[in-house]
């Protein structure tokens, strides 16, 4: 059984919340742009997708810490250090997406084109994908586990 909830939980990560860090990622740029043609035109279209594309696969994503808590469970681990880290991280994450990124996303697209307001979006969105990037890693490394890693 741990096997499969594992196995879960690693494929609801990659088909989950890789989406929506390269769809975060890619609109910044993309609203620039689109700020930068102008009304009239159809250049809000990827900026729209890409954040549909953030929002369906944020609430996707939850299956990830789903299956996570399940296969820590699973495997006795749901005391360590690394975990308890790695939730704390994900819940900050899952934040930064809810409360800075989803947000500046939906302000950009009703027309707030502000100035520095796409940059204050890129930045949110590297503190998200390095908030999964560190989990990732504690998530490989476990420091402290006893499978050798």
């Amino acid at each position: 059984m741990t096997k499969f909830l594992l196995a879960v939980h690693v494929i609801a990560a990659i088909l989950a919340i890789g989406p929506v860090a390269v769809a975060a990622s890619m609109f910044p740029p993309a609203a620039r742009r689109a700020l930068a043609a102008g009304p009239g035109t159809d250049a809000l279209q990827a900026p729209r997708l890409l954040h549909r594309i953030c929002r369906v696969y944020a609430v996707v994503g939850v299956v990830v810490p789903v299956f996570g808590f399940a296969t820590a469970s699973e495997m006795g681990v749901l005391g360590s250090a690394w975990l308890i880290v790695s939730v704390a991280l994900t819940a900050l994450a899952a934040l930064v997406l809810a409360a800075l990124v989803l947000p500046a996303q939906s302000a950009l697209l009703e027309g707030g084109a502000e100035a520095g307001r796409a940059g204050r979006l890129a930045m949110a969105t590297g503190v998200f994908n390095l908030l999964w990037a560190a989990v990732t890693v504690l998530m490989i490394v476990r420091p402290g586990s006893t499978t050798g890693a």
